[in-house]
């Protein structure tokens, strides 16, 4: 099982639309894929309410262990995607996090599903905590996205010193562009630098585009919703250049 997360420090970044189209894309490439809403606002559930309306669970009883994993699961919200939705109780993870010093729960929740589950994707809030440590220590990568302005910018150079600092692997960062306007020169000029600002960015840049926002009011993957769009395709291939980066692995 393979677990990758798309993270930011920063939000209103297109984070979850591109956790939400990976997770579908992998789904429809024949791998038994699990999307796990870890920010309490839910924005994946938006995202997947064209397949199935689903609310999620209160987290104490997992956080306690007196329910698995297996019992927050919506199976095949579409074929070969599973979901775990967002519940406003995940606020109480860091909690639960700071009560366990040593151990990596979150590694330990998601153990016993490594037999039926090839890929974990998380979609993570935008915070520097504790569950943001255990996802970086437990993911093989993890994709950011970052749009092209200096504001975002530094917040990547903040989460670029974080983690060298709790010394959980640089090398597991994936940076990408997000939100790109190339009508503003400063998105074209970044985009441009992006090797040199980003250090190791996956080679795609997804547009700032209106069907991306129509994702949240259909409630569907771009693959479903606009398959021909410009931003469909940058999503197909930020999946396959994924499957490069799990394989290298």
């Amino acid at each position: 099982m393979r677990i990758i997360a798309f993270y930011s420090p920063k939000g209103g970044v297109g984070k979850t639309a591109a956790a939400v189209n990976v997770a579908y894309l992998a789904s429809q490439d024949n791998r038994a894929t699990l999307l796990w809403d870890l920010d309490p606002q839910g924005a994946a559930s938006f995202y997947l309410a064209g397949a199935e309306l689903v609310k999620g669970r209160k987290l104490s009883k997992l956080l306690e262990g007196k329910s698995p994993i297996s019992e927050f699961i919506h199976e095949d919200v579409y074929p070969g995607l599973d979901f775990i939705p967002a519940h406003s109780s995940f606020r109480n993870f860091d909690i639960k996090l700071e009560q366990e010093q040593g151990a990596n729960v979150l590694k330990e929740m998601l153990a016993p599903l490594s037999e039926d589950t090839s890929l974990v994707i998380l979609d993570c809030p935008p915070t520097l905590s504790r569950l943001t440590e255990q996802v970086l220590d437990i993911a093989d990568q993890v994709y950011v996205p970052v749009v092209p302005t200096w504001l975002s910018l530094n917040s990547w150079n903040q989460l670029l010193e974080f983690v060298k600092t709790k010394k959980l692997g640089t090398k597991k960062l994936r940076p990408f562009f997000s939100m790109v306007d190339r009508r503003k020169n400063l998105h074209k000029e970044l985009v441009e630098r992006g090797p040199e600002l980003l250090g190791n960015p996956l080679s795609v840049a997804v547009p700032y585009a209106s069907v991306v926002e129509r994702m949240g009011e259909e409630g569907l993957p771009l693959e479903l919703l606009a398959p021909g769009s410009p931003a469909a395709d940058v999503y197909r291939k930020m999946w396959q250049s994924i499957r490069k980066d799990l394989r290298s692995r």
